[in-house]
């Protein structure tokens, strides 16, 4: 043993000398390949209610869990993709030799077994073994006795030790694959076309927000990861895509808490030939299949707080929202921000609140009857946007002006401020057909539907702050 390893802990000191035996024996520690018939829960399956049932032959193979031993027989639960399964080993049937190696796993190794299916006396269908192979040695113990790991900090910096210790987590991301797979779905069958827009830009338009920042070696200029999937969309509207969507990953060069990471995913989908009004009816269908995938039921619990999706959702304009709650008469950046101060957080149950002011919303057509306000809603549920969408800005001219003003603002010190897209200029006077646009935060939307509290509950691999 190195003298490195000799610093080990105890507990993994253990498991190197368990893996130098191994070795020594003749026995191969990392199988190459291994063949199973059954997962866990197909095994299970085969098993009828009755105690004396029996059933097999069966090949499973996963994560030993726990292990215990009693007299001439060991019992070990199995873990693999569809859950947990018992094994109970014999002396008389294994073997000495086998039955000694089999003493001798780790929790967290990763073993196939061949047996037989039946009940324990106590009732528990099982794997009765009749040989096992060992996949994998584990040279790290599981944490807190492979009870479960809860110091969330570890947690997100080490996921695939969580997963393992925590089914209730794998859950929660086969749920958010089942949630984007209905999107998927729903939009697919209304036409639309999914499609994929470049993540590094030369202009990271879209939303107001600080981009990430790279230089592209070759070219001698810098790039930006994009933080919205909008103009590129809007662009393949301009080219006669009439119905496109994507779902990817952007990127905002913004704080770290409870509903934000730098890195996340968003759904954005736009449709010719549609207004905002159209949009509502397309996100409420896509709530509904969202919640659907995710349980079921469209009455769903937050935070212990009820949330009903069932749609048609409340409509209500911003500047009546600040009215109520304050009795003040505001517009432009004013109501926006007293809004989002006073009201928003206050919005419980699904709420489309339309109408934003002009000089927040650089990309959304006006109201024909009142131009200082646009054609914009988001869907806010439990104090938070979940959606933002509006009739786009099809008009080039009032484009570049608004354009021009973010440049202006940007000027004076707002570094979030729209920058100006030539290009995308360019496309709307060859002419963008009357359009409706959505973007969904995929995150904030799993977060709800899993009744996790924080974003990082819902990422495989957040960002944190440093380690140490």
């Amino acid at each position: 043993m190195t003298e490195l390893e000799q610093d080990l802990p105890s507990a993994q000191r253990d498991r190197r000398e368990k893996l130098e035996r191994l070795q020594a024996a003749g026995v191969e520690p990392y199988a190459a390949h291994f063949h199973r018939t059954h997962t866990a829960a197909e095994a299970l399956s085969l098993l009828g209610p009755e105690p004396e049932a029996e059933g097999g032959p069966v090949t499973v193979a996963g994560r030993l869990m726990v292990k215990r031993v009693t007299g001439g027989m060991a019992f070990a639960r199995l873990r693999d993709g569809s859950g947990d399964i018992q094994l109970v080993a014999q002396r008389d049937v294994l073997g000495e030799p086998q039955y000694e190696a089999f003493l001798e796993l780790d929790p967290g190794d990763l073993i196939g077994a061949v047996g037989r299916l039946r009940r324990t006396r106590r009732g528990e269908p099982s794997v009765w073994l009749e040989s096992f192979q060992l996949l994998s040695k584990s040279l790290r113990p599981l944490p807190e006795k492979w009870h479960g790991l809860r110091d969330v900090e570890t947690r997100y910096r080490q996921r695939y030790v969580d997963l393992v210790a925590n089914p209730e987590v794998r859950n929660v991301f086969v749920t958010r694959s089942r949630i984007i797979s209905a999107i998927r779905s729903l939009l697919d069958s209304n036409e639309f076309l999914e499609v994929e827009t470049p993540v590094l830009q030369e202009v990271p338009g879209g939303g107001h927000a600080r981009p990430f920042v790279t230089q592209y070696n070759v070219l001698h200029r810098d790039f930006y990861l994009r933080i919205a999937l909008e103009l590129y969309l809007k662009r393949l509207v301009v080219g006669g895509l009439e119905r496109v969507y994507e779902i990817g990953r952007v990127f905002r060069n913004e704080g770290l808490d409870r509903t934000h990471n730098p890195e996340f995913t968003m759904l954005e989908a736009y449709q010719a030939f549609a207004d905002y009004q159209d949009i509502m009816t397309l996100t409420e269908d896509i709530f509904r299949v969202a919640a659907e995938a995710a349980g079921g039921s469209l009455e769903v619990t937050y935070q212990g707080e009820k949330i009903d999706l069932r749609p048609p959702y409340r409509r209500a304009r911003m500047a009546d929202l600040v009215r109520e709650a304050t009795g003040q008469e505001l517009a432009g950046k004013e109501l926006a921000d007293c809004y989002e101060e006073k009201v928003e957080p206050g919005i419980r149950q699904p709420t489309f609140v339309i109408d934003y002011p002009v000089e927040v919303s650089p990309l959304a057509r006006r109201r024909s009857d009142d131009p200082r306000f646009v054609e914009r809603f988001e869907l806010v549920i439990v104090g938070r946007e979940h959606a933002n969408a509006f009739t786009e800005l099809t008009d080039p001219i009032d484009q570049r002006r608004r354009f021009e003003t973010q440049v202006a603002e940007r000027e004076a010190g707002f570094e979030e401020a729209h920058p100006f897209d030539e290009d995308y200029l360019r496309a709307l006077e060859y002419g963008l057909p009357p359009t409706g646009g959505l973007g969904v935060g995929l995150d904030r939307l799993v977060m709800l539907l899993t009744d996790q509290p924080s974003i990082r509950d819902v990422l495989l691999f957040p960002q944190l702050k440093e380690e140490g």
